[in-house]
């Protein structure tokens, strides 16, 4: 099922005129919030009006329909296009919320946000992330259909189009996933390059000569010109791009930024400024505008209106799928759970079983292989599970025996990214965005820093998204300090929306895998060790405590008199502390706390029952940062954390050399008592 074209529709009034009632919108909006750019929306807006009208299928009546074609401005500063198009085509935003851009709560921020706004899929701002999120759902469009379309039946059939500027071909990031895409040959990926030569310093020429189309040519894109302002030329390169469906396709659209600005356009004055009072309506007379503000007439509100359109496109799509229904009942019940988001109603019981089983055969194994163990499980439940790494799959374990590369199977479940830690981060949001999938992507918490923005655009947007980061302190070992990770775990934490785990053995992994996948409300990261775990004994009681994310694992008789707070790889040692610090009468109690962040979530009854106010002599053990557990020992105890970056030798080496043994921790507990 293609995209509806109108390309030969009667119109009531000229493409020009309706590409000017947003230039027309995008001015006013930013002159009334005396904030903003007018001159990309200006600049886009021929490109834009032939997009929309004549090729992208969406209903705004039903902005979530599974197979409307994705639209993501990548270039988030020129929101108001993105607003403008919304408002003229039918989507539940008024004239009012236009007027009330970039203002407190409104439905129009100074840059799109997932989540405020139907028909905003994607929170862009960070410059280039907008393509990587096209590439995910690129990804995901692809994945899907192999894996549910049958014969005559394509009920997942869409293309994803994104708009992008100079900065976001500048970020690395664009780099990474333009030849991964190119080599997935992503055939329904569209990206407008909005080629207008002006950034926010001025002219490009100065810092920005790339050839732009030697480049996408070599990552194995299909390279198309157009003018920006010639509908004609536009339409030619639309159609050339969908009918290669090999091919990611780049369309290089030479524009003038603040197109129709007398004075501004052409020039960076108008790129991320108000054009003021006097140029708008210079403005209004070159373009032959003559409405007040915010004024759009009938006609031209009528030719833009997409609801009709947009009903019939998914009518027809719906009358198609309730023959696939008929015929495929299965497949279709299944689709329609994934679209969904549920679980089969026995996967609670099924994970539970899993996490059991763990416990009764208690093997003392690394973090990562428990959390391969955990996929392979998981996997097994959830056919939506679409997971990868940055070229350490054998590392990072997050393959399993049911994996299959989509590069070798489009209907696979596992991605091969490459070293391509950043635009991994960012594509698997573009997965989790899309729906469907559970994305997740695993490297080294080292490697968090190349990963950084896009973990925290997850957590923003809220996105379904996991991370799996492997090789968690300075027990890595011969690799050295410049793969020893000590503030990230810190960063991670402080992060919000985001879920953090950094589990103390295979018990706890499997937990934090199943509070991962039932996390719907925001990014989850799972911190696990490169080195073996001990295995943790635990009573019934304390095995259902961890979903708590800080529990009593090791109790004394009466009162405690100091409490050991550990987590991760460090549990295991300090529970060899408490153990000879109790057997020499010593009222100690051992805490492990895999997640800080579920923790603190929980009410003030179970905190107290873990951390009793009233014991304000404390210990936390973590080969990381320690800055972040004051909270916990408040200035009364003592953290035995990381201060420096980490020496090169073997894993044990180095956690003995920094302290992190059972006679230090001893040692602390004796000081305070």
């Amino acid at each position: 099922m293609g995209s509806p074209s109108r390309a030969g529709n009667e119109r009531k009034t000229s493409r020009r005129e309706c590409a000017n009632a947003i230039r027309a919108l995008s001015m006013d909006a930013v002159q009334k919030a005396n904030s903003g750019h007018p001159g990309a929306p200006m600049g886009m807006a021929d490109i834009a009006e032939v997009l929309w009208h004549d090729y992208l299928q969406h209903n705004p009546a039903n902005p979530n329909w599974i197979n409307r074609d994705r639209f993501v401005l990548s270039n988030g500063h020129g929101s108001m296009l993105l607003y403008s198009l919304l408002h003229l085509t039918g989507y539940e935003l008024s004239i009012e919320d236009l007027k009330n851009f970039r203002q407190l709560h409104s439905r129009t921020p100074g840059h799109p946000e997932y989540g405020y706004t139907a028909g905003v899929e994607t929170t862009t701002g960070p410059l280039g992330q907008g393509i990587a999120n096209a590439v995910g759902m690129a990804i995901a469009e692809r994945t899907l259909a192999a894996q549910f379309n049958r014969d005559q039946f394509a009920v997942i059939d869409h293309h994803t189009y994104v708009f992008a500027g100079d900065g976001c071909l500048m970020e690395g990031i664009s780099h990474e996933v333009c030849s991964l895409a190119g080599t997935l040959q992503l055939g329904k990926l569209i990206m407008f390059y909005d080629d207008n030569g002006i950034s926010i310093d001025g002219e490009v020429h100065e810092w920005f000569t790339d050839d732009t189309a030697g480049r996408f040519a070599s990552y194995g894109w299909q390279v198309l010109h157009a003018d920006g302002h010639d509908a004609l030329a536009i339409v030619t390169a639309i159609e050339a791009a969908r009918t290669n469906t090999t091919q990611p396709s780049i369309i290089i659209c030479k524009t003038i930024i603040g197109y129709g600005s007398p004075n501004k356009q052409g020039k960076e004055s108008c790129h991320g400024s108000p054009l003021g009072a006097d140029e708008i309506e210079a403005t209004r007379a070159k373009l032959k505008w003559h409405h007040s503000p915010f004024e759009i007439p009938v006609e031209i509100y009528q030719t833009w209106d997409a609801k009709e359109t947009g009903f019939q496109a998914e009518s027809k799509w719906r009358a198609n799928f309730a023959h696939y229904e008929q015929d495929y009942p299965e497949l279709a019940m299944e689709l329609i759970r994934r679209i969904k988001g549920e679980f089969h109603d026995d996967f609670e019981i099924q994970a539970d079983e899993f996490i059991q089983q763990c416990q009764t055969k208690a093997e003392s194994i690394a973090s990562r292989k428990a959390s391969q163990n955990s996929i392979s499980t998981f996997g097994k439940l959830l056919p939506e599970l679409l997971g990868g790494s940055a070229d350490l799959t054998g590392s990072n374990l997050t393959n399993w025996s049911g994996s299959v590369a989509i590069n070798r199977d489009p209907a696979g479940n596992y991605i091969y990214y490459g070293v391509r830690e950043f635009g991994m981060a960012a594509i698997n949001n573009g997965i989790a965005l899309y729906g469907a999938f559970i994305p997740y992507a695993g490297t080294f918490l080292v490697f968090m820093d190349y990963m950084r923005n896009a973990v925290r655009m997850a957590a923003l947007m809220q996105q379904h998204s996991i991370f799996v980061f492997t090789h968690d302190s300075i027990g890595q070992g011969e690799d050295g300090p410049t793969h020893q990770p000590v503030e990230h775990i810190a960063t991670l934490r402080n992060t919000p929306n985001l879920m953090v785990w950094r589990p103390g053995d295979a018990v706890e992994t499997a937990v934090a895998w199943k509070s991962a996948l039932l996390n719907r409300t925001g990014p989850t990261a799972l911190v696990l060790s490169r080195q073996n775990l001990t295995a943790l004994a635990r009573t019934p009681e304390q095995l259902s405590n961890i979903n708590k994310g800080g529990y009593v694992l090791c109790d004394c008789e009466g009162q405690p008199d100091v409490i050991v707070i550990a987590t991760g790889s460090e549990v295991g040692i300090a529970l060899l502390a408490v153990q000879e610090l109790q057997a020499r009468k010593k009222n100690v109690r051992l805490v492990s706390m895999p997640s800080t962040t579920l923790f603190d979530a929980q009410n003030d009854a179970w905190k107290q029952l873990v951390l009793p106010t009233n014991v304000r002599k404390r210990v936390a053990v973590e080969a990381a940062h320690g800055d972040g557990w004051y909270k916990y020992v408040g200035m009364d105890g003592v953290i035995l954390g990381m201060k420096t970056f980490g020496e090169s030798a073997p894993g044990p080496v180095v956690m003995k050399h920094f302290g992190f043994t059972a006679a230090v921790i001893s040692a602390a507990v004796e000081s305070l008592l």
